[in-house]
């Protein structure tokens, strides 16, 4: 205890802050509730300053204008839901690139079909590639079970700064907690993303700082019958606490989104994520 004392910062700890007697002779210290309640303020003074922009992920371009602070608050759930086709997806690889553009980690987590070996999300590479996501450090469990969906999920949040993760259909509120819990232990963001395949009207049955439903856009460039799809411009509404009791206004992003394109994926494994992988099958 004496030496946690000389390494506290200078002034943090007045002549006279600890009790007499706090400290007896033999260096155990006193339980009472003072001397417990001056321990408590010593460790609180020494504890390491975190800067604020390291509590947040940054979200660049107008969507993240929509977003409190344009950022991530490091720790939360951020959901994106969508009708098929509206660009829920697209929105949340937004999400992965502000993660690797700053060289940090982001993983997905894509669910398998009941009776099949297809993925209901199609993450695949050239929509992240062309959504700003860096491959290099994108993880992605593919064919996941519903069953060990989770189990994943939670092994990532240990490993990256983001997950996106394709909820089941009937995900139980219980898992859904204790992956809020996980996110906020282990300062994550993480990004459930609600599709076609978790039924209508399915919300995420936990906690969420933000609420983002993505609504789709026109297609521009058939013009008159002649031309190519490239790209659009997405509507996003927002709900949460952090930006009041209403809801944002619905707007649009004017980031541009491609289509989702299903194409065979190379991506980098990180060794961390090996527990993840393992639980996947």
């Amino acid at each position: 205890m004496a030496e946690t004392a000389r390494a506290l910062p200078r002034g943090a700890l007045p002549r006279g802050a600890l009790p007499r007697g706090a400290l007896p002779r033999g260096g155990l210290p006193r339980r009472d509730a003072e001397s417990l309640a001056v321990l408590d303020g010593a460790a609180r003074l020494a504890r390491p300053v975190v800067l604020a922009r390291e509590r947040v992920l940054e979200v660049p371009g107008s969507l993240g204008e929509r977003l409190p602070g344009a950022a991530l608050q490091r720790g939360s759930v951020v959901t994106v839901q969508g009708e098929p086709g509206a660009g829920a997806t697209s929105v949340a690889l937004a999400f992965a690139a502000a993660a690797t553009a700053v060289g940090e980690w982001a993983g997905a987590v894509s669910l398998e079909l009941p009776g099949s070996r297809a993925s209901p999300g199609d993450l695949g590479a050239v929509a992240a590639l062309e959504a700003g996501v860096d491959l290099e450090r994108f993880a992605v469990v593919r064919r996941v079970p519903p069953a060990r969906w989770a189990t994943v999920v939670a092994a990532l949040l240990d490993g990256v700064s983001l997950v996106l993760a394709e909820v089941p259909r009937y995900a139980r509120a219980g898992d859904a907690r204790r992956l809020v819990a996980r996110a906020r232990e282990r300062g994550a963001v993480l990004v459930p993303v609600l599709g076609q395949w978790c039924g209508s009207g399915m919300q995420w049955p936990a906690d969420a700082a933000l609420r983002l439903r993505a609504e789709g856009g026109c297609w521009p460039g058939l013009e008159v019958g002649t031309g190519l799809l490239a790209e659009r411009d997405v509507h996003v509404h927002v709900e949460g606490k952090a930006v009041g009791a209403r809801s944002v206004p619905d707007r649009v992003v004017p980031d541009r989104v491609v289509p989702d394109r299903v194409v065979p994926d190379r991506v980098v494994d990180p060794p961390d994520l090996a527990p993840a992988l393992a639980v996947a099958g």
